[in-house]
């Protein structure tokens, strides 16, 4: 009876075990939130992983527009009207582009906040286009990252980090 209750508590283990380990993603849902003045800001993505890989270049090339994370596209929501880098954007939720290059990147803010990735990406739609500058860090983040802090932006991943001045 022992050794009944023993195997079945080891089988129950096991399945749990398994039931959570694939319940794990590669590129977990993310929230990134702060306020500019009385807007608030969030920014909704998937977060990948490093795994070894190199990132810029590489896995996101340089000089070709890239959906900011992984899976849908990147959000990025203002519920007031704020200025990014000096320029307006309007109140609303955006899919969130990114054209990332090697001194300087271009943040993209597109009307069409629903969609897959950058496959159906028209430049058409854009709201707002701004150039950063790209910036190497000495530290390495294993995920993609946003944060919204001290009126501003950022985005890291990798040795790798573009930011944005926020302002209302």
């Amino acid at each position: 009876m022992n050794l009944k209750k023993t195997l079945f508590s080891i089988a129950l283990l096991c399945f749990f075990g398994l039931a959570v380990q694939a319940q794990e993603k590669a590129s977990p849902a993310r929230t990134a939130e702060g306020t500019v003045g009385d807007a608030k800001i969030t920014i909704n993505y998937s977060s990948p992983a490093v795994k070894g890989r190199m990132i810029w270049g590489d896995l996101v090339p340089l000089g070709q527009v890239w959906r900011a994370g992984a899976n849908e596209a990147t959000t990025f929501t203002t519920t007031k009207d704020i200025m990014v880098e000096g320029q307006k954007l309007p109140a609303g939720t955006y899919a969130f582009f990114v054209i990332p290059n090697e001194y300087e990147s271009t943040l993209i803010f597109n009307s069409e906040a629903k969609q897959w990735g950058s496959m159906n990406y028209d430049s058409s739609k854009d709201v707002l286009r701004v150039n950063v500058p790209s910036q190497q860090t000495s530290s390495m983040e294993e995920r993609l990252v946003y944060e919204v802090k001290d009126g501003s932006f950022e985005l890291r991943w990798e040795y790798g980090k573009a930011s944005a001045k926020l302002s209302n």
